[in-house]
């Protein structure tokens, strides 16, 4: 089933004003990216925001990418080298 959406960006969005911007809207456009909503501000309707991108954002924090394939290369080993029970 990964293997199937691996190529497939779907963007968790909500209707934050930063995220509405009209250079995010033509991005997300240009790229063709699926938007799932969810209601701006909701840390409570998003409990990846407390803990995926906050140890995601950690592990980002000292990192330099040249490149789109280094980003893609990094993400990939980054969520390899999770154990299961770290999405849960």
């Amino acid at each position: 089933e990964y293997g199937k959406r691996q190529h497939k960006v779907i963007l968790l969005h909500d209707n934050a004003p930063t995220h509405t911007a009209k250079r995010v809207r033509e991005t997300i456009e240009a790229f063709s990216w699926e938007i799932l909503a969810h209601a701006a501000y909701s840390p409570d309707l998003a409990p990846s925001d407390y803990h995926l991108f906050a140890s995601l954002g950690h592990a980002l924090a000292e990192q330099r990418f040249n490149s789109y394939g280094n980003v893609r290369k990094w993400l990939d080993n980054w969520f390899a080298s999770k154990e299961e029970l770290f999405f849960f």
